[in-house]
């Protein structure tokens, strides 16, 4: 009873998970409020519809190829310092946009967010690793990722009164405004848990001795630290497995409203409230299977590894039900096959999410972190832009569903062979065992 009790009594560490969920809520506002200002854009600046796409892309390139110097600088300087840095960029950039004077100042301002937003996942897997025990890692990882969904549920609609209503410039004013205030609140609230006066001794306690990260920044040379994790075999499976997701998730994100109007001969109308539905049980899913199921299961005594990987691999096999929406052209049916397919990948996303705090060596985690999510946003790029391919080259999705089915097939494939068990990498045998490693020099002491 006694170590169940802080659990039940002090709430402080879900304060803290919160506050890292409603970040991510912020942090994909930002993201999508350009995709819902771009008509009036075009309009004003008279872009053309390759100029849009540039100012789609901007943000990916940036926030995807700092991943892992993020990640580096996020184990060397740690969550607070870092996270309030990465806020305080988020409206600073979006303010910019709102201010843009054309195409030029607009591509700046979004590489700008890219760079703010590159630690904001990493921050929160990271400091989920801190705050909860492993017994509560998926429902406090299922939190800030299920945010990331709802948002489009959400932002959209917020953003959108705003850019119909008041212009687009003010679009982008609402989402400075809620970043910075979120800035403002991470700065008071977040501190790591040693450092948490309002944390009493009982919860610390209680996290401590349920398996939390340790804190502490990495005292080993960054690149150092990087080299060695690369040649993880965990490393490859984790970030093949979770490039795999995000190439379907981000086809999707991008591509879903314009199937529905393309394939589906839906309003523009229509098909923002058709696209809705597929989110909100990809939220649902999110929470209760990635999140609670999880916690509950590992909580009855049942194998942490089989259950982690079991939602990972079920929910990636959720997500090939995207085929079947190959197969139809009831908008009613498709919609259905895209909701299982979407409510499947969000159920697998928080376990993903959690690993690097669970297979990280100590001071680790925010570089596991980087590299998997520099795979899994480089699909953000490169997603959209193949669809776009297939489908103006043969008129229809078929054949980009089918592109997604296999590169899940790959990543499912991943998951199974190269990730393994769910435990811990090996700590490095020191400085001058990694020396030698990345120099290739073999006599490095090993037996």
């Amino acid at each position: 009873m006694t170590t169940n009790s802080p659990a039940k009594n002090t709430t402080r560490r879900w304060r803290i998970g919160g506050l890292l969920g409603i970040g991510v809520l912020v942090n994909y506002f930002d993201r999508i409020s350009l995709s819902v200002a771009a008509p009036q854009l075009q309009h004003e600046f008279h872009l053309s519809a390759g100029d849009i796409g540039l100012l789609f892309s901007a943000f990916f390139w940036t926030y995807a190829l700092l991943q892992i110097p993020t990640g580096m600088v996020l184990d060397r300087f740690g969550v607070t310092r870092v996270g309030r840095w990465g806020a305080f960029l988020w409206g600073v950039a979006s303010t910019l946009t709102a201010f843009a004077g054309g195409f030029g100042g607009i591509f700046l301002a979004r590489a700008l967010l890219g760079v703010a937003e590159a630690p904001g996942f990493p921050v929160s897997s990271k400091a989920t690793g801190y705050w909860f025990p492993r017994r509560e890692r998926a429902m406090a990882t299922a939190i800030f990722d299920a945010a990331a969904k709802f948002s489009n549920v959400l932002g959209v609609p917020l953003v959108a009164l705003a850019v119909v209503h008041l212009g687009w410039r003010w679009g982008f004013g609402i989402t400075a405004f809620l970043s910075l205030s979120y800035f403002v609140a991470f700065y008071f609230i977040y501190r790591d848990p040693s450092a948490d006066r309002k944390l009493s001794k009982a919860e610390h306690d209680y996290i401590v001795q349920g398996g939390a990260a340790p804190e502490g920044g990495s005292q080993r040379s960054s690149l150092h630290l990087l080299g060695y994790l690369l040649k993880q075999r965990k490393i490859w499976g984790l970030s093949i497995g979770f490039a795999a997701y995000g190439y379907v998730f981000y086809l999707f994100l991008t591509w879903l409203p314009g199937y529905l109007v393309q394939s589906m001969h839906m309003s523009t109308l229509k098909s923002a409230s058709f696209a809705a539905v597929p989110w909100i049980f990809a939220t649902l899913s999110d929470l209760l299977v990635g999140g609670w199921l999880i916690d509950h299961l590992i909580a009855k005594g049942y194998n942490e590894t089989r259950v982690r990987k079991g939602v990972l691999l079920a929910g990636m096999c959720c997500g090939l039900a995207v085929l079947g929406a190959t197969m139809t052209t009831d908008p009613y049916v498709a919609i259905v096959w895209i909701t299982i397919a979407l409510s499947g990948l969000a159920a697998a996303a928080p376990v993903g999410w959690s690993l690097p705090s669970l297979i990280a060596p100590q001071g680790g985690t925010g570089t596991v972190g980087g590299i998997m999510n520099f795979a899994n946003n480089m699909m953000g790029a490169i997603a959209p832009i193949v669809t776009g391919y297939i489908v103006g080259a043969t008129q229809s999705f078929s054949a980009a569903f089918l592109v997604a089915g296999i590169v899940l097939l790959i990543g499912v494939f991943a998951f199974v062979f190269l990730l393994g068990a769910i435990e811990p990498i090996p700590e490095p045998h020191g400085e001058k065992y990694l020396e030698d490693e990345l120099l290739g020099n073999p006599a490095s002491g090993r037996s």
